[in-house]
């Protein structure tokens, strides 16, 4: 079963790679309002959040008009990634703006540089924060992520991966390898940090409701005394992207360290900012308000 999952991933992949930027982006874009027709569940999911964020800005026919194009942008975004993960640096160069990394300038030349920690979020093709350029030429970029259920999906998933030079760490295993690159220097580790965080998460508000955070960035941040960046990957076009690194989020206030929760509600926020500048950008199919887990009560057998 794991083959023939394997198969027909592999050979959409080829042909998304074979196609120019602009077609394989529109046919993504297709393919996403297709599933807004087909998947209830999901499109409820998204109704249901982008109700809650803005229902008092929007009316319940732009909501719904919103929550369409963010299911074209999505579509859009997988599809382009497959493409963008085959595109050589040049390549990427023409499609891919940056902002920001003058406030790296200082570190271009050091062998290694220091660590940065990138708090960034699903926005755009957020695979193509892997291919940014203009940073430091000795700085290592790296993320971590989950591994996928389907092991031959996963290991396609890696070999794309493979081409942009990014270390990839997976975060239930790789804790001892990414602790070592870390301690090495020079490491640009960029950390997802936009969905549902678990019970272990923290309680933090986000657009006005609860919701798990992970405190991951500002925990890796202290622990190796370095800046703390929130990224976001803005859509400019069909086929184009602008990546924005933000100013360091504040994690020492008078040479004394921040409480985590203090610096995650800072991130939070201008994940928040980010996301009402273009709605349509981020994934709100994904239930990122999830209530806490109702705790089972134990009572003695009669």
């Amino acid at each position: 079963m794991d083959f023939l999952l394997y198969v027909p991933a592999r050979l959409l992949v080829w042909i998304a790679q074979l196609l120019p930027l602009g077609l394989v982006a529109r046919i993504g874009r297709l393919v996403g309002r297709l599933v807004y027709l087909i998947d209830a569940r999901h499109r409820r999911v998204a109704i249901k959040n982008l109700t809650a964020a803005f229902a008092d800005e929007m009316s319940e026919d732009a909501i719904r008009n919103l929550a369409k194009e963010n299911f074209r942008r999505i579509g859009e975004g997988f599809a382009c990634a497959i493409k963008t993960m085959s595109m050589t640096g040049e390549q990427i160069h023409k499609v891919l703006t940056m902002e920001g990394v003058d406030q790296f300038a200082d570190e271009m030349d050091d062998n290694p540089p220091q660590n940065r920690v990138f708090a960034i979020g699903h926005f755009g093709n957020f695979e193509i924060y892997a291919r940014s350029n203009g940073l430091p030429k000795h700085a290592r970029s790296a993320a971590t992520y989950r591994a996928l259920r389907q092991p031959s999906l996963n290991r396609l998933h890696a070999e794309l991966r493979s081409k942009s030079g990014c270390l990839f760490f997976e975060r239930r295993h790789d804790a001892r390898k990414l602790k070592e690159a870390m301690n090495q220097g020079g490491l640009y580790l960029g950390l997802l940090c936009d969905q549902h965080a678990g019970d272990r998460g923290l309680r933090l508000p986000f657009f006005g409701r609860e919701c798990s955070v992970s405190t991951a960035p500002a925990v890796f941040a202290l622990r190796y005394h370095c800046p703390l960046h929130v990224v976001i990957c803005h859509r400019e076009g069909v086929g184009r992207w602008r990546i924005h690194f933000h100013d360091p989020v504040p994690t020492h206030i008078d040479g004394k360290a921040r409480e985590t929760e203090a610096i995650m509600r800072d991130v939070n926020a201008e994940l928040e900012e980010a996301i009402r500048q273009d709605p349509a950008n981020w994934f709100w199919v994904h239930n990122r308000w999830k209530p806490r887990k109702k705790k089972k009560v134990k009572t003695d057998a009669p």
